[in-house]
C-alpha cells in the first residue's frame, strides 16, 4: 500500500510539473528535397537544410512559440542579401544553427569556401573542409517530440575523407517554448581524427539582428553579462535575449553535464553570435602552454551534446537556471 501511494504520490508530482511547463504539442517532419521542414503544434519551426552544394548543414530560421524568428535571415544557400553584403560583422558562414569546428585534422570547417574571395579578402590560412551528405536514418514526427537523424562524411580537397560525423535532433515545444535537442558524433572512421585549438567553432547559433547586444543582452550561467564576461569563459549555459517583432523573447544554449569537457567554453560575441566550444582553450585564455586539441583515435568516436530553448520573456521571467537543471537532471 506505501508503495503505491508512493508512486500516485510521484506521477501526481510529474503530472504537475509538466502541466506547469505546458502541454506538449505534436510534432511534423516533413521532407522536400534537400530540406526537411519541422512544425509544432502545426505552425512552422525550423528546416534542416544539408543540401551537398552547402559545406555544412543548418537549421534556418528557428522561432518562438509564438512564431517570432530569433535567428538572422541568412546567408540563404551561399548567398547574402546585398544589403547586408558590408556589415562589418557580417561573417557569413555563421549560419543560424550548425555545428563545425575550425580545426579538423588542420582543415577549416567553420569558415566557408563560397564566401573567400566576397569576404575574407583573400585565401584562407588553411584548406577548407565540408560535410558531405550520406543519408537520413531518420526523420519523423510524434504526437510529443520529433527526430532528424542524419550522416555525412567530413571530406577535405580532392574528396579525401577523413571520417564521418552524425547529427541528430529531438524537437518538441508547448505553448511558451521551442526545445531542440542537439547530439553531434564525430567518427574517427578513417583513421585517426583530431580536433586542434581553436576559438572557431563549434556549436552555433547566429540570432536575429534585433537580439545583437546592444540592444539585447547576452547573459551566462555565472551571472555574466555581454561580450567581455562571456567570450573564451567556462559556463553551463548562454543566453541571448531582447524584443524582436514586439515580443520579448530569448534562445538559449545549455552544455549537457556528460558532454564533453563540460562546462565548455564559450565563443560568444555581441553582433549576435554565441557558441559553445570545448576545444579553444589556448586561444581562450591566451595561455601559450595550454592545448585544447585532442585525438579521437581509430575507430573511435566523440559525442557533444546541447538542448537549445527558445523561450518568452528575458532569462529570469523564463526561469532558464532552472530549466538548465531539469536538462541536466534528465528531463
Amino acid at each position: 500500500m506505501r508503495k503505491q501511494i508512493g508512486l500516485s504520490i510521484v506521477s501526481a508530482l510529474l503530472v504537475l510539473s509538466a502541466l506547469a511547463r505546458g502541454q506538449t504539442q505534436p510534432v511534423e517532419v516533413n521532407r522536400s528535397g534537400n530540406h526537411l521542414d519541422v512544425l509544432i503544434g502545426g505552425k512552422p519551426f525550423a528546416t534542416y537544410y544539408f543540401d551537398p552544394a552547402v559545406a555544412k548543414p543548418y537549421l534556418q530560421p528557428l522561432r518562438s512559440a509564438q512564431g517570432t524568428i530569433v535567428t538572422r535571415g541568412f546567408p540563404n544557400g551561399n548567398t547574402v542579401p546585398p544589403e547586408h553584403a558590408r556589415d562589418p560583422n557580417l561573417e557569413p558562414h555563421q549560419r543560424p544553427l550548425a555545428f563545425a569546428h575550425g580545426n579538423t585534422d588542420g582543415l577549416d570547417f567553420w569558415e566557408e569556401e563560397a564566401f573567400e574571395k566576397g569576404f575574407y579578402g583573400g585565401p584562407s590560412r588553411q584548406a577548407y573542409g565540408k560535410l558531405v551528405f550520406q543519408r537520413l536514418a531518420e526523420a519523423h514526427g510524434g504526437p510529443d517530440s520529433g527526430v532528424i537523424q542524419a550522416e555525412f562524411n567530413m571530406v577535405g580537397p580532392g574528396d579525401w575523407i577523413l571520417g564521418e560525423e552524425t547529427q541528430r535532433f529531438t524537437f518538441r515545444g508547448d505553448e511558451k517554448t521551442r526545445i531542440i535537442d542537439c547530439e553531434f558524433t564525430l567518427h574517427a572512421s578513417h583513421g585517426p581524427l583530431i580536433m586542434g585549438d581553436s576559438k572557431e567553432g563549434t556549436f552555433g547559433i547566429r540570432v536575429a539582428e534585433e537580439l545583437n547586444s546592444p540592444p539585447g543582452i547576452m547573459v551566462n550561467s555565472l551571472g555574466g553579462v555581454g561580450e567581455k564576461e562571456i567570450w573564451g569563459k567556462r559556463a553551463d549555459w548562454v543566453d541571448y535575449f531582447g524584443v524582436v517583432a514586439g515580443e520579448a523573447v530569448g534562445i538559449a544554449i545549455f552544455d549537457h553535464p556528460q558532454s564533453f569537457r563540460h562546462p565548455t567554453w564559450w565563443h560568444a560575441r555581441h553582433y549576435g553570435l554565441f557558441a559553445a566550444n570545448p576545444f579553444g582553450i589556448r586561444e581562450f585564455t591566451r595561455d601559450p602552454t595550454q592545448d585544447g586539441s585532442w585525438a579521437i583515435s581509430d575507430r573511435q568516436s566523440l559525442a557533444l551534446r546541447y538542448r537549445v530553448l527558445i523561450h518568452h520573456g528575458d532569462y529570469r521571467e523564463a526561469k532558464v537556471a532552472e530549466a538548465y537543471h531539469r536538462y541536466a537532471a534528465g528531463e
